[in-house]
């Protein structure tokens, strides 16, 4: 099951990156009035990081087998979703274009990758946390 998780975040994180480049590629955050973005800097940045930081103490967790990195991975992931659901519900807004935050570049994010990153989110979550609760107990 850590590996699964391991697949899962790796494929969670292709999905981001994915989505990451393509806003940016529209413009990211240039040329939008400061009070009226639909994504606060804080969080596109820590999103990612955080992502990425708990990706890592996964991999500390698989190579050494010591259950808080599992623990530590599973504590900065919950922030990742924290984040994560904090993007998707201002995106969900924009969907349409009739959300107050709806701004350019904002809206250019496909709902099938949005749905693909989600999904492989939350299995990531689950199969993180499932597998921290049975390396707990063994």
């Amino acid at each position: 099951m850590e590996f699964a998780a391991l697949v899962a975040w790796i494929l969670a994180a292709a999905a981001g990156a994915y989505l990451l480049v393509r806003w940016l590629a529209a413009g990211g955050l240039r040329g939008q009035p400061a009070k009226v973005t639909r994504f606060p800097k804080a969080v596109l940045i820590g999103h990612p990081l955080s992502a990425v930081t708990g990706l890592s103490a996964w991999i500390a967790f698989l190579v050494s087998g010591r259950v808080w990195c599992a623990w530590l991975a599973f504590g900065i992931l919950l922030a990742v979703a924290f984040q994560g659901i904090m993007l998707f519900t201002r995106w969900l807004v924009g969907v349409g274009g009739g959300g107050r935050h709806a701004r350019g570049a904002d809206q250019s994010f496909p709902a099938a990758a949005v749905t693909l990153h989600g999904v492989v989110a939350v299995t990531t979550f689950v199969l993180v946390l499932l597998t921290a609760l049975t390396a707990a107990h063994a």
